[in-house]
């Protein structure tokens, strides 16, 4: 038996798997997201831990046979994330999260200081990186940086309460801005700029290894067996591509989770700064991926619900497939730009807007621009990727959930799209995984055993009927940014 733990925005995800490729049990716990300011998003760290013994209690009421079986666990997280440690280990200030927005004058400070920057990291500087929210913290809260003695992510702060010891996997620390991607090595060169060495940061292995083992108190608290490995683990999306069993060149998917990701695998390091596209290493060794990101994909759904005042994001979703498609032509555009956006804009104060709306326009309209609007904004970034998926696109996070929506979403990218088994546990799956590669050799053949693509529940095929108001459709999207963006 292995165990995943997914450290996500809005929840802690827990999942048993057995030898058998089978899910034994699952259990999740709530997080909130605080914005103190605009622009900002921050959690308290302690919130995890609380999070982490809850669905642990859980499992351990419920599924306590699987637990005393248990082999190894695997963790993911939410990438970028900065968790900042004084001397005792304590924690300084609330994490600064991936969707905060306030270091976009630190980035730029960055990328003069290391004008070799994107050749080292693979990544244009954005105010999602880690790297820049030290500097942040440096220039605004200058008695924090001075007591800051480790910086962790978030998934990695979680192994250190699992195991005491400070350790970090290859794919998470790209995310970092700190990481000589091609290298997988952290770059001194990045660190210096940044007022910061390798001694503030945690240890590198590769996400299929071995990283720590359990706290022998924990193991007793949920009736582990003594010495369990605790695997490298992996940021959540390469974590999902994992559960997907995308490990090789060409292999893609698309995640549809608070933010949007295409993520396509390759074999060698291959960056893209200038499309503000991401190069990151892989959580299998020798492995690469690019990943474009849009940081407003099921959460704008989400304010779409709660704006218009609908119960759900499904409700919302069956009023806009309501619409003919004559109706869906004269439908207003909607820029999904809610917090800003990366790829591949790089504008971290993109504004959000419904532009066309006249008196003849009904709630429906504006839930179907807003559910196309993150279609289009997903299309931007898969468009933005050197390496090409070689077959369809697999699907997975929350927005699965509708069928009408990943319709939409194939037509609007004109590639099939593949719902999977499993689909909304993706990066506990593959967190799962991860724990069960840390205990067999890394070879191409464990590999391939361990990750295996789930069963295809669905395949959606583009719809030839809206291939051409789409195509005209996005194309005005495009230029709607372009002419907005200096009011921005």
């Amino acid at each position: 038996m292995f165990l995943g733990l997914d450290l996500g925005t809005s929840e802690l995800k827990a999942l048993l798997l057995d030898t058998q490729h089978r899910v034994i049990g699952t259990a999740n716990a709530p997080l909130t997201v605080a914005h103190p300011h605009p622009l900002w998003s921050e959690q308290t760290p302690a919130q995890w831990w609380e999070a982490l013994c809850s669905v642990m209690d859980t499992l351990y009421r419920e599924q306590p046979n699987a637990l005393a079986s248990l082999k190894a666990i695997g963790l993911s997280g939410q990438m970028h994330g900065a968790v900042l440690l004084g001397e005792r280990h304590e924690v300084l200030r609330p994490a600064i999260l991936w969707n905060d927005g306030r270091s976009h004058a630190e980035c730029q400070d960055l990328t003069t200081a290391v004008p070799s920057l994107s050749a080292i990291t693979g990544n244009l500087a954005m105010p999602g990186f880690t790297a820049p929210k030290l500097l942040w913290v440096k220039a605004h809260e200058p008695a924090v940086f001075a007591q800051t003695r480790k910086v962790l992510l978030p998934k990695d702060w979680l192994r250190l309460q699992l195991s005491g010891d400070m350790v970090s996997d290859l794919s998470d620390a790209a995310g970092t801005l700190w990481l000589d991607v091609g290298k997988r090595d952290w770059s001194d060169t990045v660190l210096a700029a940044c007022q910061l060495s390798r001694d503030h940061m945690p240890s590198l292995v590769e996400g299929s290894a071995p990283s720590a083992t359990l706290l022998p108190a924990l193991s007793r608290r949920w009736g582990l067996p003594p010495g369990l490995v605790i695997a490298g683990g992996a940021g959540d999306n390469a974590a999902s591509a994992i559960g997907m069993g995308i490990h090789s060149h060409g292999q893609g998917f698309v995640s549809l989770g608070t933010s949007g990701v295409v993520f396509v695998a390759g074999a060698s390091f291959t960056p893209n700064p200038a499309q503000a596209v991401h190069a990151f290493c892989h959580a299998l060794p020798n492995r690469w991926h690019q990943m474009s990101v849009m940081l407003s994909a099921a959460s704008a759904l989400t304010w779409a619900k709660q704006t218009l005042g609908f119960d759900s994001e499904a409700d919302l979703l069956v009023l806009a497939a309501s619409l003919t498609p004559s109706q869906r032509a004269q439908a207003p555009l909607f820029l999904p730009y809610l917090s800003g956006e990366r790829s591949p804009h790089n504008h971290a104060t993109a504004k959000a807007t419904w532009f066309g709306i006249n008196s003849h326009h009904s709630t429906a309209d504006l839930a179907y621009a807003v559910a196309e609007g993150v279609g289009f904004g997903l299309r931007d970034g898969l468009d933005t990727l050197a390496l090409c998926p070689t077959d369809a696109l697999s699907v997975v996070g929350g927005g699965t959930r509708s069928v009408w929506w990943l319709q939409l979403l194939a037509s609007i990218f004109q590639r099939n799209l593949q719902l999977l088994s499993g689909a909304q546990t993706g990066a506990a799956l593959g967190a799962a995984r991860l724990g069960w590669l840390a205990t067999l050799p890394q070879t191409d053949e464990s590999i391939a055993h361990v990750c295996i693509p789930p069963k295809v529940e669905m395949t959606f095929t583009p719809a030839s009927v809206d291939h051409s108001i789409l195509n005209e459709r996005y194309q005005r999207f495009r230029a709607l940014y372009q002419a907005t963006k200096h009011l921005m």
